[in-house]
């Protein structure tokens, strides 16, 4: 389903990319503009002479979508970008085609994937269909601030197991950086139409049951709230972990396959900038 593996590890994975590279300063950020300057794709600072990074992490995720089973998740990091303009940030993909004179402005589009589930994933789905993995992309606009990172952007099931949309706004605040320690907050809301909803969260009449009774999803706005951070234990190697908790709307939230519309996931993992 969407919310945990698409939302939640994307935010919370894409948070821990960059924060090997954000320790090369040797003091707290004190002034707005090298803040800024070291805001970017993710919710976290990042360093550009070093914005590629590898790593390996372990997230603990819901099973699926409103579910109050949680399970590990090995979660390979990986952040590549080139002259600003193409990037890979785990599971966003993008590039920009227009950026302001100051760097502070940039509009462009992105990809990224939309995780389905399967039928065997909990007793509550257990006898449905399998809901299918896609794609989804569009626009992607990025605003830099010394208040913090604002970006946003619309996407349109371009795989076809859906057809609906999503939009999605996220302000970024670097909350705390010295020589050893990141740590940064984000809160963020994501819209999802009835038509996105009712794939993943509907249950068809061939679906119901007597515990499982047919409901049709309608649009609804998630809402997103995160800390994650870094320690740094080398040059260019850092300990990343993290915290994100959402809360499913009720459009999607009443489908008598969601368990609780609060999820959360936790992160560790490593991570070596180049």
């Amino acid at each position: 389903m969407p919310l945990p593996r698409r939302l939640a590890v994307t935010l919370a994975l894409a948070a821990a990319l960059p924060v090997a590279g954000a320790f090369a300063q040797d003091r707290p950020v004190r002034d707005a503009e090298d803040q800024a300057t070291r805001q970017d794709l993710t919710p976290v600072p990042v360093v550009k002479q070093r914005f590629n990074l590898v790593g390996l992490g372990v997230g603990f995720i819901p099973d699926f979508s409103g579910s109050n089973s949680y399970r590990a998740l090995p979660l390979p990091v990986l952040r590549l970008g080139w002259k600003d303009k193409v990037f890979l940030n785990v599971l966003q993909a993008g590039a920009w085609f227009y950026s302001s004179e100051d760097n502070t402005l940039k509009v462009g589009v992105a990809l990224e994937p939309r995780f389905g589930w399967s039928a065997d994933d909990n007793q509550r789905v257990a006898g449905m269909e399998n809901r299918s993995f896609s794609v989804e992309g569009g626009p992607n606009v990025q605003w830099r601030s010394p208040l913090g990172v604002v970006t946003a952007n619309i996407y349109q099931d371009l795989g076809g197991a859906s057809d609906g949309q999503t939009a999605q706004i996220t302000y970024v605040k670097a909350l705390w950086t010295t020589q050893t320690l990141f740590i940064n907050g984000s809160v963020g809301a994501q819209w999802f139409s009835g038509r996105m909803n009712d794939y993943y969260f509907g249950v068809r009449p061939f679906e119901a049951t007597a515990l499982r009774p047919q409901y049709t999803a309608r649009s609804s706005v998630s809402l997103q709230a995160g800390l994650n951070g870094a320690w740094r234990v080398s040059e260019r190697g850092s300990v990343l972990f993290g915290l994100n908790v959402s809360r499913i709307g009720a459009g999607a939230s009443d489908s008598p396959i969601v368990e609780t519309a609060i999820q959360a996931v936790v992160y560790t993992g490593y991570g070596w900038s180049f």
